[in-house]
């Protein structure tokens, strides 16, 4: 990255692997490069060097639509700030990656995906009628919605209170042990990478301690 004092890495050889159904955090203080790991990880960002392979396929040779088809066949995610948009109902945003494919089942999907998270009944409401923790779960039914092999989620408990961060969390976890969908996520919580199968700690974009090492996402 290039800063207005000169070539910026945020990050620095950092080797790592995550594999099919896997549960992986990425922990460190702020700015220390998760969120720009995730990023580079989801094919949202491309690296200045190195190599990135997700399930096979090489991020840093794809394009833009290239990355984003991969993303939106195998990958979904779930954000800090949910990313639901006002205009929509809860169930509306979770059918509208479905409606992008195109899909006839979408309506029906969306519902299924609300009941697994226990919002039925607030189905017709908008976000800003629905708390913090129910926002999120629409945001993670949206995640899931389509059935991705690999979940990306970026501090998905740290607006959230600590019952609703566990109900949150143990949302999570489910769908990584129940469809053994690949779950990578970051966080500051201890208690959430704690439940990972494996973590990394990055300090000043540097890779304090990794468990194995080769950035693949491969089954």
């Amino acid at each position: 990255m290039q800063g207005p004092e000169g070539r910026l890495d945020i990050l620095s050889g950092v080797s790592l692997q995550v594999r099919e159904g896997e549960s992986f955090a990425i922990v460190g203080a702020s700015g220390s490069g998760k969120t720009t790991l995730l990023g580079l990880l989801a094919g949202l960002d491309t690296p200045s060097g190195g190599h990135i392979a997700l399930d096979g396929n090489a991020l840093e040779r794809m394009d833009e639509e290239a990355r984003a088809d991969l993303r939106r066949r195998m990958v979904g995610f779930v954000f800090q700030s949910f990313h639901l948009l006002p205009a929509l109902t809860a169930e509306e945003n979770v059918m509208l990656p479905l409606e992008l494919e195109g899909r006839d089942d979408a309506r029906a999907r969306a519902r299924e995906a609300l009941e697994a998270v226990e919002l039925s009944a607030r189905r017709r409401h908008y976000p800003a009628q629905l708390s913090g923790g129910e926002q999120q779960r629409v945001a993670i039914a949206r995640a899931f919605v389509h059935g991705p092999r690999l979940l990306f989620a970026d501090e998905p408990t740290g607006n959230l209170d600590q019952r609703t961060g566990q109900h949150v969390s143990d949302l999570l976890f489910a769908l990584n042990h129940d469809h053994r969908t690949t779950l990578v996520l970051v966080t500051h919580d201890p208690r959430l990478a704690a439940r990972c199968a494996r973590q990394v700690t990055l300090d000043n974009g540097r890779v304090l301690a990794a468990p194995r090492a080769s950035a693949v996402v491969a089954p």
